[in-house]
């Protein structure tokens, strides 16, 4: 497992901290569902991930590393290619599968996002992130660190941050903290509202999250002065903008019915 910043890469060596990170894994993703794993690098979880899950896949860019885990592992095992461009629901037949791995800190966010985009089909992924980026996917409602990627994942997933891991426990050491977090699929985790107006609404609140609601989002709301209006947007949940873009569409509605 490697933590990519930029360019370098940074491989992790301390053996507590691997089986600290396989412990989570297991704890959480069944042996019996599938399994893939993003960024195995050199395979120090790979392995033995490869022998406890029955059906098992890691995608890797990088070719080198393509070459070493080869040594160990059959090709049907392996997928050279970069996740984001991968269709994932040709995986595992199109059946759901658990994602775990140590993400390129340069793409983490975009990984969360596709992996919303693709919810139906993975139900729980525990990974390693730059520390500051994992406690924003982690951040609870009314919290200084909610914007739209916690808001975005708390809509689908119940999300934990289970620990940190300093930079020494990587060889060379990073200049920064990494942390390993889970998301759990909700049990009902459908958007019960329109989703592309869903995600533009949090977009718009939290492009000037330092103003209140009534400012930000008056062209959506021209007639409706709300109580919650007078908050600012890292002060609502999940549920509060889900009202929100309800009563948008409502009055939508309403607007085209007179016309």
């Amino acid at each position: 497992m490697k933590a990519k910043k930029h360019l370098g890469q940074h491989f992790l060596t301390d053996k507590a901290v691997v089986s600290d990170i396989l412990r989570a894994i297991k704890n959480n993703c069944p042996s019996e569902q599938p399994m893939l794993e993003v960024g195995p690098g050199q395979g120090v979880l790979t392995y033995e991930l490869a022998e406890h899950y029955g059906e098992f896949q890691a995608v890797e860019f990088d070719r080198d590393m393509i070459a070493i885990l080869s040594q160990k592992l059959p090709p049907t095992m392996l997928i050279n290619d970069n996740f984001l461009s991968l269709e994932l629901s040709s995986l595992f037949e199109g059946r759901e599968f658990n994602l775990v791995g140590n993400y390129p800190y340069n793409i983490s966010s975009q990984i969360i996002f596709k992996m919303i985009d693709n919810v139906a089909q993975i139900p729980v992924m525990v990974g390693m992130f730059q520390k500051e980026v994992a406690e924003r996917i982690t951040a609870q409602s009314g919290s200084r660190g909610s914007g739209i990627i916690s808001l975005r994942t708390q809509v689908y997933y119940e999300a934990e941050l289970l620990f940190n891991i300093a930079p020494d426990a990587f060889s060379p050491p990073p200049k920064v903290n990494s942390s390993i977090i889970l998301l759990r699929r909700k049990e009902n985790y459908g958007l019960k509202c329109d989703e592309k107006l869903f995600n533009h609404i949090i977009k718009t609140a939290f492009q000037q999250r330092r103003k209140k609601l009534r400012n930000t989002l008056k062209p959506f709301l021209k007639d409706l002065d709300l109580e919650i209006l007078q908050k600012r947007p890292e002060q609502l949940g999940v549920t509060d903008f889900i009202n929100i873009t309800e009563l948008i569409t409502q009055q939508k509605e309403e607007n085209e019915s007179r016309s």
